[in-house]
């Protein structure tokens, strides 16, 4: 008796399931090897605590590390509202509730589930520094109320301390060559390598309390207290830096401000030849003898007011900005910036940012004009009357404005007399506020260098298999459910007359 034709469309159905789901069993197996998953991201916070302002970046990079250290982009940056955290000396709470704002913005950031493990940090520079110099104890209660803020918030914070005039110097110089990829770079083969022909750059950093000059010198470094060593994406670096503190704009304009009154100690009135022709201010003499950079003079009354009264006089301007510096004071057979500090000579490109950028920007002198165009410039600016200048720069705050005469001069001096850039030289100066889309500034440098300290992440392994394989083994699978489900359905409906 032969089988019915149900039986025989029901085994037909069955054996396409046992041939397929053998196939499908074939293909999940073949060619399964181990692959890890696409790093994840890290996140790190620091608070850039200067003299004049407070601002926060927040950085991110790959999990996992290359050679050692993280490759760190900037994803977001924050400007505290108000001075900088030294400022606050005499009602430290506030230093501490300044912050608030840009810590609030920075939550929304970064995932919620990440942000225990943030690494944040506060660097303070000169400002603090002086500080501490002028009165210690108020100093640890501006960090003691800013620490207390950050604490409050859900992140890994490491710590608020005053950086040194070198590391503020270093960072920087990490930061600028590390956005223009002379330390590591992406290559076409989808790796990162150190580029071999990359020249490293040098770093021109003016703050409002002092200033520093870093770079790589073509010979040796013969003073050790200038010299920092570097490990970066496995390569070492050994680099040149000084900071000279209350060389930083704000306070060379205060010094500047106190030698014309010295000339005349006993008259309430100054005349500034840096500023401009029928400008006029009033200045307590206790806000023009705030800081250890300016000594009170032995016969000094704290509430005596002083009339400051410009004359714009270029050349006795640029006269009193140079006695500001000792350009004479070096050994024998020994290079030096000014005030007898050693600096080998200059070498390579160099980047020129914050102060330096910020005045020059204003007086359209960052495109690489000649060092004879910079001085025309400086001097037809400030021969300029007060009037004159608030008609030409309707815009511009008038609380700054008058200052841009003395800080021009002040640039010049210091680039060209002091750092010793020349004719020759300026060139190679460029005067930026970014690279990369990313401010440029000790902070990145500052997180490049404790990446090497923050442990990698090991990327998580999984069980995978090529592509082609997994979805034929896919279309076995569905292919077999299909098959089984119409041989269910044959064997429960059909219903042969």
């Amino acid at each position: 008796m032969g089988s019915s034709p149900k039986a025989v469309a029901v085994g037909c159905l069955l054996a396409i399931v046992v041939v397929s789901g053998i196939i499908a069993l074939v293909l999940a197996v073949v060619g399964v090897k181990d692959v890890y998953l696409p790093p994840g991201t890290k996140y790190g916070m620091v608070f850039d605590a200067g003299s004049s302002h407070t601002a926060l970046y927040i950085y991110q990079w790959p999990a996992d590390k290359e050679n050692g250290t993280g490759i760190v982009s900037q994803a977001e940056a924050c400007t505290v509202q108000g001075p900088g955290i030294s400022s606050y000396a005499d009602n430290p709470a506030n230093a501490g509730a300044s912050l608030r704002a840009c810590l609030d913005k920075a939550m929304t950031i970064i995932p919620a589930v990440q942000q225990r493990e943030t690494p944040t940090y506060l660097g303070a520079t000169a400002g603090m520094r002086l500080l501490r110099e002028q009165n210690s104890t108020k100093a640890e209660l501006v960090f003691a109320e800013v620490s207390k803020t950050i604490r409050q918030y859900p992140v890994d914070f490491r710590g608020a301390r005053i950086l040194t005039g070198n590391e503020e110097g270093s960072f920087g110089w990490i930061t600028i060559n590390y956005l223009l990829e002379t330390l590591v770079k992406f290559s076409f083969a989808g790796k990162w390598i150190r580029p071999q022909s990359a020249e490293v750059l040098g770093a021109l950093d003016l703050g409002g309390a002092s200033t520093q000059i870093t770079f790589q010198p073509s010979g040796t470094i013969e003073d050790n207290s200038t010299k920092v060593f570097f490990r970066l994406y496995g390569t070492n670096y050994s680099v040149y830096t000084h900071s000279y503190l209350c060389y930083g704009r704000d306070q060379a304009l205060k010094m500047l401000l106190a030698a014309l009154r010295k000339e005349n100690l006993t008259s309430q009135q100054i005349s500034h030849p840096c500023y401009p022709r029928g400008y006029e201010e009033n200045v307590t003499a206790a806000a023009l003898y705030d800081s250890p950079c300016v000594p009170a003079p032995a016969a000094h009354n704290p509430s005596q007011t002083l009339t400051v009264r410009g004359t714009g006089a270029p050349a006795e301007c640029r006269s009193a900005v140079q006695k500001l510096f000792n350009f004479t004071a070096c050994g024998a057979n020994r290079t030096c910036g000014f005030n007898g500090v050693y600096q080998p000579p200059g070498h390579g490109q160099f980047f020129a940012f914050s102060g330096f950028y910020y005045t020059f920007y204003f007086l359209n002198l960052t495109n690489g004009q000649p060092l004879s165009v910079i001085n025309a410039t400086i001097w037809d600016f400030c021969t300029k009357g007060w009037k004159e200048l608030q008609a030409s720069f309707p815009q511009e705050s008038h609380s700054r404005l008058h200052n841009y005469c003395p800080s021009a001069f002040y640039i010049l001096t210091l680039l060209h007399e002091g750092y010793k850039f020349d004719e020759q030289m300026w060139s190679n100066i460029h005067f930026r506020q970014q690279a990369a889309n990313t401010d440029i500034g000790w902070t990145l440098g500052y997180v490049l260098n404790l990446t090497n300290m923050i442990p990698a992440e090991a990327p998580q392994q999984v069980r995978g298999q090529q592509q082609g394989l997994w979805a034929a083994a896919i279309f076995f699978i569905v292919l077999t459910a299909a098959v089984a489900l119409v041989a269910i359905l044959v064997q429960c409906l059909w219903n042969p007359t």
